[in-house]
């Protein structure tokens, strides 16, 4: 790994979580079964809305597609995780590194957008109920949707570009247990200002900027809370914000840890622990949160129970 060029990089190698075989084999369980309860929670969702026409509404036209998204931004991590933990092989080649990276920041980035998404439908349908319908109608669903995907998938690309571009001559070995922007960097015996400067603007912009967008959302739907006067509706809206904005906290602080840290506060350690938070917990959190406490679903889910039953 002395050559001055990424050309001569085929493959890196994934340290992993731990070296300690007993160790090994109980974080590979712990992920596997989050990984199916996230899988099966949001594969739930996705079924019972298409199955449901009370259930066709914006709010859960936006849940279908945090479901898949979450599926999908699981799948680009969890199963590499828990083969190369398991295998005596931790490598990925130089393609698969790459490809993990993009579907990593697209499918992140577009939970990100999407969710602002789902605050803004949520601000409209208390603060505005009388204009809800007009405003939220299917053809401005659509675009924002197709919005949240489409700026994501180009803005991964552009970084992941960038981050495929350095030379990666330090080593190949990545300290950590997926391809991500921070360990790569540090591989690279070149300068990676304009990377940690693009970075910085794209996780500012889509990340921060979404997460206030979100605050603001739900500090306008508070408000409105706060002047229903029957206290029982309004424990409810409140348990249910507190519940969202707990999830959401905690998938946008993880990702500005990882990402919004000066150079030097890099810590291979930390970042292991604090991906797992926002790769494999609050996808497996996100339907039980949005939806599964929902009446409107728990309904769905028996009278789909009941209808199977009597057949």
């Amino acid at each position: 790994m002395e050559n001055s060029t990424q050309i001569f990089v085929k493959k890196f190698i994934l340290l992993g979580l731990s070296n300690v075989l007993g160790l090994q084999v109980f974080l590979s369980l712990l992920f596997f079964c989050m990984y199916m309860v996230t899988f099966s929670g949001n594969l739930t969702l996705i079924i019972m809305v298409q199955c449901n026409t009370r259930l066709q509404t914006p709010m859960y036209f936006f849940l279908t597609n945090l479901a898949v998204i979450d599926i999908c931004f699981s799948s680009t991590v969890v199963p590499k995780i828990i083969l190369n933990t398991l295998s005596n092989d931790k490598s990925i080649s130089f393609i698969g590194c790459a490809a993990q990276l993009y579907f990593h920041l697209a499918l992140g980035g577009s939970e990100c957008l999407l969710l602002a998404v789902m605050a803004y439908d949520r601000y409209t349908a208390i603060c505005k109920p009388l204009q809800y319908n007009i405003i939220m109608d299917r053809k401005f669903c659509m675009y924002l949707v197709v919005g949240c995907w489409i700026g994501s998938f180009f803005n991964s690309l552009l970084l992941t570009f960038l981050t495929f571009q350095l030379p990666f001559c330090k080593s190949n070995h990545i300290s950590h247990f997926f391809c991500e922007m921070p360990p790569l960097f540090h591989l690279s015996c070149k300068d990676t200002w304009l990377n940690e400067l693009t970075k910085n603007i794209s996780v500012g912009l889509i990340v921060l900027g979404t997460f206030l967008l979100i605050l603001m959302s739900y500090l306008y739907i508070t408000l409105t809370i706060m002047k229903i006067r029957s206290t029982k509706r309004q424990q409810k809206a409140f348990s249910t914000c507190a519940s969202h904005l707990t999830v959401v906290s905690l998938y946008y602080g993880a990702i500005m840890f990882m990402h919004l840290r000066p150079r030097y506060a890099y810590s291979p350690e930390q970042d292991r622990v604090v991906t797992i938070v926002y790769t494999v917990v609050t996808p497996m959190l996100n339907p039980i949160i949005y939806s599964i406490r929902n009446k409107d679903v728990k309904e769905a889910i028996k009278r789909t129970m009941c209808f199977k039953g009597n057949h």
